[in-house]
């Protein structure tokens, strides 16, 4: 037994398509169904934390600051 996702797609009135589970609540697009089908499968994959480094709800201990002469931390003692 394998369990399903449920897909909807939507052909939009400009052009391109919509692919939605919306199950998962996540949605993407593409100029073709079979691209909406595999731009969504991507986006699932990221929202679920199946690619790349895994989804945590854990804020991260230290936010590294950029050293580069555009970035202002307002910090004026360096």
């Amino acid at each position: 037994m394998s369990s399903g996702r449920e897909i909807r797609l939507i052909e939009e009135e400009e052009g391109g398509w919509s692919a939605i589970d919306e199950d998962l609540g996540v949605a993407s697009c593409g100029d073709t169904r079979e691209e909406a089908l595999e731009m969504l499968d991507e986006a699932v994959a990221l929202h679920t934390g199946e690619a790349g480094e895994p989804v945590t709800d854990e804020a991260p201990d230290e936010v590294p600051v950029p050293d580069v002469p555009w970035f202002d931390d307002g910090d004026e003692t360096a």
